[in-house]
């Protein structure tokens, strides 16, 4: 085959040119990577447990998860960490050349094999799975030159405005905030107050849960109704509450003559963040 492209040098540099003329066109269309894959995927199973502390977390969160998804398919090994702000994290890691999405997937159903050994408080704020990359790509920082709105604040508008919208973009896996927890119903018991009126926490948790509910009301007037019955009405209730005030009227307890106890008389009721476990500052 070489003697017959040597014998004919004219044929043998059009088909040359043809090649070169084709890897031009079609270079725009090849896919570039800076750097080959060498870090392991990675799957980061988070949720939290609130109030409870690290060993309590170690003991009834991470125990049952980690037996469950310990030998999956690809795994080479896992990370996990319990905070004493009620938070736990774990860190899958998988052979290089592992499909993240089918890693997140095998993971995800052993997390749903665990989740009903997870105790009522963390089953209801839920166990998120997501394929996650170690590695920090860009840390913003968002200020008040003026300092006319405060971190909780600022911290709100990121999670409203920009945190979606970041998330959106092509290559972006995950977005993080740091520095303030979003806005929470803070409600701050006084010990003595409860003794006083012989109350427990458990108490005002169980006003709290009875009360402070999304109801379906119903309607009046709807099917069968009577021949005559011209209209039909949706019940609009008070469901779930939104500010201090609503919160502080909840009833606690009614003691004999008719005397009320709300939770305003036993505690301080305030908008603030959701946790306090860790803070931020720009120099």
């Amino acid at each position: 085959m070489s003697r017959f492209f040597i014998n004919r040098p004219i044929f043998a540099a059009v088909i040359s040119i043809i090649i070169v003329i084709a890897g031009l066109v079609t270079i725009s269309g090849l896919p570039i990577a800076q750097y080959p894959e060498l870090a392991p995927p990675t799957v980061q199973v988070s949720t939290s447990y609130p109030g409870a502390n690290a060993r309590v977390i170690a003991d009834t969160v991470a125990a049952p998860i980690e037996q469950q998804i310990n030998g999956v398919e690809g795994m080479i090994y896992m990370s996990s960490t319990s905070t004493n702000s009620g938070v736990y994290s774990l860190t899958v890691s998988f052979e290089t050349g592992t499909d993240a999405d089918m890693a997140a997937v095998l993971v995800q159903n052993r997390v749903a094999i665990a989740t009903p050994s997870l105790p009522e408080e963390v089953k209801k704020i839920g166990v998120s799975t997501k394929k996650r990359s170690n590695s920090i790509v860009l840390m913003v920082t968002l200020t008040s030159p003026n300092h006319t709105y405060d971190k909780y604040f600022l911290n709100n508008y990121i999670t409203l405005r920009l945190k979606d919208e970041i998330s959106r973009i092509s290559g972006v896996g995950d977005v993080s905030t740091f520095g303030a927890g979003d806005y929470s119903m803070r409600i701050w018991l006084d010990p003595d107050k409860l003794q006083a009126r012989d109350l427990t926490t458990s108490d005002v948790k169980n006003s709290l849960a009875e009360q402070n509910i999304q109801v379906a009301a119903g309607q009046i007037g709807a099917p069968p109704a009577p021949k005559d019955q011209a209209f039909q009405y949706t019940i609009n209730t008070l469901g779930r509450l939104s500010d201090p005030e609503q919160f502080g009227n909840i009833i606690v307890k009614q003691a004999e003559g008719g005397r009320i106890t709300r939770i305003r008389d036993v505690a301080r009721v305030e908008m603030q963040s959701k946790e306090y476990g860790y803070d931020t500052r720009l120099n």
